[in-house]
């Protein structure tokens, strides 16, 4: 089953990164805040990252601050689609629905709703 994990990271401000395990990298999404049950967080795609981020605690090479697993877990894949992306999280602390979604700016928004 694949992984997720979100990494509160510090560098150049404090936001957390989403990460989906797909393949051999890690799909990213930027977030502003930790999701948390009905409040849309704004998102914004970010580059693909190593898989050793799942496991990974620590400073970020580059002098890019800091990283610490805020969440992490398994998930299953429900929807996906063009601007959209809709997964199951079971993890050690969301458990339940996870939702992307692209906007027409090319901004994404994630919303939570637990198991």
């Amino acid at each position: 089953m694949p992984r997720y994990v979100i990494l509160e990271h510090d560098h150049p401000s404090l936001h957390w990164d989403f990460m989906l395990e797909v393949g051999d990298v890690l799909r990213t999404w930027r977030l502003e805040a930790p999701p948390e049950p009905g409040r849309a967080v704004p998102a914004a795609a970010s580059f693909d990252h190593r898989l050793v981020y799942l496991d990974y605690e620590g400073p970020v090479r580059g002098g890019r601050g800091r990283v610490q697993r805020w969440d992490g877990g398994t998930f299953d894949q429900l929807d996906s689609g063009p601007g959209r992306l809709v997964v199951q999280l079971d993890g050690s602390r969301l458990r339940g629905t996870a939702r992307l979604e692209e906007d027409p700016a090319g901004g994404w928004t994630l919303t939570f709703k637990p198991a």
